[in-house]
């Protein structure tokens, strides 16, 4: 999966991050966020909240299979082990709400690391169906481990508390969840800054000519493997603690499909196409909801009607996106800048 070399990928996303106005619609962008939850009622903050676990976790993936070239269907399985990992310590450790989610990040990783392992000698559709066997055996994990993970019941998360105050609704966990992801996706921004990142990059572009570099192939991959499970395992743990019940039905197999749709509509190898892609994902049902209010009045029961086209709509955009326009919605906002940018001197 070749999305351009690894020095113009390096320089696109340094970019992001160091011309002055990157940095001043970053600056606005923060701000905007700051401001956000005194101005939304609890539902919009309920889908802010569910967008920013999002992008945490297509930001992961986005490591994975946008910068280092490895398929994975696993994400949601890991985030399952990130979300179980914090409700067991909440219910029978009771230890910090930080020390959960870094524990739930580690406990991913470690599992996400065993499920890399084949990942040396396959690659392409043979890896996505091994993750998607992961994902079946750890489904199996969940629902037969009873002690730990609650069995097919699941496990009821205790609020969380930060300095003795509960986190019960949208609003104080808005404050949580937000610093959280800003601080995964600035990780994710600098690590393709350092060696490992650049290392990740090559292993995409072409790898036996980074092996012949002398990058040893087992270690980056099995490290991207890492990385992306516990950004999955963290993203998990916030889920938990947002809707403060975990089952094995939590996670299925369509949340890694939409995980991948995400990186795919907001355009794999950019951190800003796994925050654009995670967010418009998310609030995509939202569109479709508003257009069947609209039409509601002159179509009689236009919600049973129209509520299937929903699945149809979601693929309809994948497939969009990889034939119209396959570096996703990062590269329309690309372009977008680039046109007003040399507006005046255009041929």
């Amino acid at each position: 999966m070749i999305i351009g070399t690894a020095k113009e990928t390096y320089r696109a996303d340094a970019a992001l991050l160091t011309t002055p106005p990157q940095r001043v619609w970053m600056a606005i962008f923060l701000a905007a966020l700051l401001v956000l939850p005194f101005m939304l009622d609890a539902y919009w903050l309920y889908l802010v909240c569910l967008a920013m676990i999002n992008v945490g976790a297509a930001t992961g993936l986005n490591i994975l299979t946008g910068y280092t070239g490895l398929v994975s269907l696993g994400q949601a399985a890991f985030m399952a082990v990130g979300a179980y990992t914090v409700a067991w310590l909440e219910r029978d450790l009771g230890t910090p709400m930080l020390v959960n989610l870094a524990a739930a990040g580690g406990v991913a990783a470690a599992v996400g690391v065993l499920v890399g392992i084949p990942s040396l000698r396959v690659k392409g559709l043979y890896l996505a169906i091994a993750t998607i066997a992961a994902s079946f055996i750890l489904h199996f994990v969940f629902v037969h481990w009873v002690p730990v993970t609650g069995g097919a019941s699941g496990i009821s998360v205790p609020p969380a508390t930060f300095f003795g105050v509960e986190l019960v609704t949208y609003f104080r966990l808005y404050w949580v969840i937000l610093p959280v992801t800003a601080l995964m996706v600035l990780g994710a921004a600098n690590l393709f800054r350092t060696r490992i990142g650049r290392a990740f990059i090559a292993v995409r572009d072409r790898d036996i000519s980074a092996e012949v570099l002398g990058i040893p192939l087992l270690r980056y991959k099995l490290m991207s493997f890492g990385i992306a499970s516990f950004y999955a395992g963290v993203s998990g743990g916030l889920w938990a603690y947002f809707f403060r019940v975990v089952t094995p039905e939590s996670f299925p197999l369509l949340a890694s499909i939409f995980l991948l749709a995400a990186i795919i509509v907001g355009g794999m190898g950019t951190i800003l196409g796994g925050i654009i892609g995670a967010i418009f994902m998310t609030l995509a049902p939202e569109m479709l909801r508003f257009v069947v209010e609209w039409v509601s009045p002159w179509v009689p029961n236009a919600g049973t009607l129209l509520s299937p086209l929903r699945t149809v709509v979601f693929g309809a955009m994948i497939v969009g996106f990889l034939v119209f326009e396959p570096q996703g919605i990062a590269e329309i906002v690309a372009r977008v800048r680039r046109y007003f940018r040399l507006w005046p001197f255009r041929t």
